[in-house]
C-alpha cells in the first residue's frame, strides 16, 4: 500500500486590476487597460512605481511575468526618480513661478512678499504647508474666476487637495448642483504658465465634459497651445510630489 499522496498542486494566483505587488524591490501596480494592444510597463513619476498594463483582465498574470523580466529595467528607472525634498527652513519655495524663503519667526504664521514664516516649534513644516495651500486656493480660484468668465459660465465652486494622479477634475452642473472644480494644491509649485493651463482645462469642461476637438479648441482659445504645458508636467511630476511637509 502506498501512504504517500501526491500534493495537489496550488491554484495559480489571480490577479486584480488596481493590485499593487512589490517584484525585486520594485513598486508594482496592475491595470487592466483595454485600449492596450500588448502586455507593458510604464513609471508613473508621481507615485514612484511601476505600472503593469494589461488588455484585460486575464492577461495580468502575463504582465506580472513581464514585470519579473525586466526586473533590472524597472530599478533603473525607479532609482533615477527624485528623491524626497523636504520643506525646511533655510530652502526656498517657487509659487506661481515667485521664489520665497522659508523662515523661522515668531508670531503667527505668514506669508510676505518674499518669504513663508512659522514659529519655530515641531509644526514649522506643516504651518508652512497650509500657508501654501491657503495661496494655492487663492491663486486658482483668481484664475478660475477668469476663465470662467471668458467662456461665459458661472462661477463653479473650486478646492484644492493632494491627488496622486491628477492635477484637476471638473463636475459640470447639472440641475440642483452647481459646477464643481477641484485642483491639487502643488499646482502653484509649477511655473504659472504651467498651472495656468489646468485651470484652463478643467475650465473648458464645464463647457466640453469630454477631450474632443471642440475641447481643445477651447483650452487653446484659453491660453494658447496647450503642448508644452502638458509636456512639462509629465517631465516633472515627480519633482512636484517629492516636496512634503
Amino acid at each position: 500500500m502506498n501512504l504517500f499522496r501526491p500534493q495537489p498542486k496550488a491554484a495559480p494566483r489571480r490577479f486584480a486590476d488596481g493590485d499593487r505587488l512589490e517584484i525585486e524591490r520594485c513598486a508594482v501596480r496592475l491595470k487592466v487597460d483595454g485600449r492596450a494592444r500588448r502586455v507593458s510597463l510604464r513609471v508613473d513619476r508621481a507615485k514612484s512605481e511601476i505600472v503593469a498594463i494589461a488588455p484585460n483582465q486575464r492577461r495580468l498574470t502575463e504582465a506580472v511575468a513581464f514585470a519579473h523580466e525586466k526586473a533590472g529595467w524597472m530599478s533603473l528607472q525607479l532609482a533615477a526618480l527624485p528623491g524626497r525634498q523636504v520643506i525646511e527652513p533655510g530652502g526656498v519655495l517657487k509659487i506661481w513661478g515667485k521664489a520665497y524663503r522659508l523662515e523661522v519667526g515668531p508670531g503667527r504664521a505668514r506669508m510676505t512678499e518674499d518669504a513663508l514664516i512659522a514659529p519655530d516649534d515641531a509644526n514649522w513644516s506643516l504651518k508652512i504647508l497650509r500657508l501654501v495651500k491657503h495661496r494655492a486656493l487663492e491663486i486658482l480660484t483668481e484664475r478660475t474666476a477668469h476663465h470662467a468668465g471668458r467662456l461665459g459660465r458661472p462661477m463653479p465652486s473650486v478646492a484644492v487637495a493632494d491627488p496622486k494622479a491628477r492635477w484637476g477634475s471638473c463636475r459640470p452642473a447639472r440641475p440642483g448642483a452647481p459646477a464643481a472644480i477641484r485642483y491639487s494644491w502643488r499646482l502653484v509649485l509649477a511655473p504659472a504658465a504651467v498651472a495656468d493651463y489646468v485651470v484652463a482645462h478643467e475650465c473648458a469642461h464645464l463647457v466640453e465634459a469630454n477631450h474632443g476637438p471642440r475641447f481643445w479648441a477651447l483650452c487653446e482659445t484659453l491660453i494658447g497651445d496647450p503642448t508644452p504645458h502638458r509636456a512639462w508636467l509629465r517631465s516633472h511630476a515627480a519633482q512636484l510630489h517629492a516636496i512634503s511637509a
